[in-house]
């Protein structure tokens, strides 16, 4: 063919990379081509919107405006990053050869932190970081952004990084892969990962027929499998989704996994078929994945795609979120507890008067010591659940208030003795023991755990927050700001603090996660 054939690439240097590798097959064949490098969409004209055309792929989408003005001939991508549904009058002419399809671990210093309870591991991938959490759940996940060097500069740059995720065929494909990064095995691949795709324009049968003989069919079936199931189950939200298939002795081997945001769901699915009847595979496996509580969690991944109103500094139970009437909320813990290892000669003692002031300060005991070996006289504590907690795990409550200052003064009027032991946090008001130490009864102050702020940056759109302790609003205005947004709060102590920040400050009737949601719905169904 006489045509010089335009290829165009996004400028990266991966990017590059894979137009150049598909530039030396054609050329290799005989045809002559030259290297389109796309920027920017800004001298880009098209008929009628863009959007009317279906063109979704934020990484394909100027490529594709590209080749619709006849700018370019053909379009290199990393198929993974190609929306599944391609836009009209744009069709797949080729996959070469699938390289590396493995995720990979790049650390900073070693991979020890693997076996630590504490980790910080970076990201920008929804997939990646459900898997992650799922094996790892105390890890911490980061957003990572970027092109391929970037990313690592920032890994060695972020002191509190252990390490970031990264597709193996990137990093290995423009040679700076370090030589002690691992494969993630049990990672299961973005759909197509590792695959180069190339599009042209459907009338043009000339490039059409050229690009077949650089065509790799087996990657084509493998990658067309993955894709499907990923139609199959997406239908246009972004989702946690995983999907491998390869081809070995005559049978298609297919696996493929489904996850909530957190990690804390997970469905798999596997399936084995001869070579030529593997064609419903994705549909079979979407089908499965659906049928076993997929759908559900489909629905719950396209609900946080919604606007969020609230936001709560607290992981809230599935239960606790149908509690919403016509408000979309979202969640995640804004604290981090570590349990501190408390000494066993204090636990084992006789001790007459115990404070205990959340649950988990009880876990934190436990942790120390079985219940068989506590010697608690008296227990008095602060919370409805605290009480049902401790007397499922230790022993009959003596007395209990929902709040630590009716607590305190109660055990100032009441109180046998003129001594109590406080299990506490290293962080916490000092309401309980200011009260009993004004009226002349000595308090024991015992750290069982800690409290590690630990919040994220929200969206500015969200117009709500909820509050279950001080410690949460402090955590919350780490990375964040209270603008014109309404301070939820579970008690007066949380909306105390919140009144420091927030000019907007309501109060639950009563200290329950359950009542806090009340004041939402109050707010959004008056």
């Amino acid at each position: 063919m006489s045509k010089l054939i335009r290829i165009g690439t996004r400028d990266s240097e991966l990017a590059l990379w894979q137009a150049k590798t598909v530039q030396q097959q054609l050329q290799h064949l005989g045809h002559k081509t030259v290297l389109v490098p796309v920027k920017s969409t800004g001298d880009l004209r098209l008929d009628k919107p863009i959007y009317e055309m279906g063109i979704v792929g934020v990484f394909t989408r100027i490529l594709d405006e590209a080749m619709l003005n006849n700018q370019i001939d053909i379009a290199v991508h990393s198929l993974k990053d190609v929306p599944t549904i391609l836009p009209q009058g744009i069709v797949q002419a080729a996959v070469l050869k699938r390289g590396n399809v493995r995720d990979t671990l790049v650390f900073k210093n070693n991979e020890e932190f693997l076996s630590q309870k504490d980790a910080v591991i970076a990201t920008g991938s929804l997939r990646r970081k459900a898997q992650w959490l799922n094996r790892y759940p105390t890890h911490t996940i980061v957003g990572l952004r970027g092109n391929i060097n970037t990313r690592l500069e920032k890994l060695q740059d972020n002191e509190d990084w252990n390490a970031a995720i990264f597709a193996a065929a990137g990093i290995g494909r423009i040679g700076v892969r370090p030589e002690d990064a691992i494969n993630l095995d049990w990672m299961v691949p973005a759909p197509a990962q590792g695959a180069i795709m190339i599009t042209a324009r459907e009338v043009d049968e000339d490039v059409l027929t050229i690009l077949k003989e650089i065509n790799h069919e087996e990657t084509e079936i493998c990658t067309t499998i993955e894709r499907q199931f990923l139609n199959l189950l997406e239908g246009g939200c972004s989702a946690p989704i995983g999907a491998l298939a390869f081809i070995k002795d005559e049978e298609v081997s297919f696996q493929g996994v489904l996850l909530s945001l957190d990690g804390t769901k997970k469905i798999e699915v596997t399936r084995k078929e001869k070579l030529g009847n593997h064609h419903n595979i994705a549909q079979f496996a979407a089908d499965y994945v659906i049928d076993r509580g997929g759908q559900r969690l489909m629905n719950d991944l396209r609900d946080e795609e919604k606007q969020i109103q609230v936001f709560s500094t607290r992981n809230l139970s599935e239960g606790q979120r149908q509690l919403f009437k016509n408000v979309h909320a979202a969640s995640t813990d804004f604290l981090k507890i570590s349990f501190n290892r408390i000494s066993k000669p204090v636990l084992k003692s006789k001790i007459d008067n115990v404070i205990i002031t959340s649950q988990n300060a009880v876990e934190a005991i436990l942790s120390s010591v079985p219940k068989e070996e506590l010697q608690f006289k008296n227990i008095y504590c602060v919370g409805r659940r605290t009480k049902r907690l401790i007397e499922t795990k230790i022993g009959k409550v003596k007395h209990s208030e929902n709040y630590a200052k009716d607590l305190a003064a109660y055990l100032v009027e009441f109180m046998d003795g003129t001594e109590v032991t406080h299990f506490c946090s290293d962080i916490r008001l000092d309401e309980i023991s200011t009260t009993l130490q004004n009226n002349h009864i000595k308090v024991n102050e015992v750290e069982a755990y800690k409290t590690i702020l630990d919040s994220e940056k929200i969206d500015s759109n969200v117009e709500g927050i909820m509050f279950y302790s001080p410690s949460t609003v402090d955590s919350y205005m780490i990375n964040n700001t209270a603008d014109k947004k309404i301070a939820y709060c579970i008690g007066e102590t949380t909306a105390t603090e919140a009144k420091k920040y927030f000019e907007d400050v309501r109060v639950a009737k009563i200290p329950t996660v359950e009542s806090v949601i009340d004041l939402v719905n109050e707010h959004y169904n008056h």
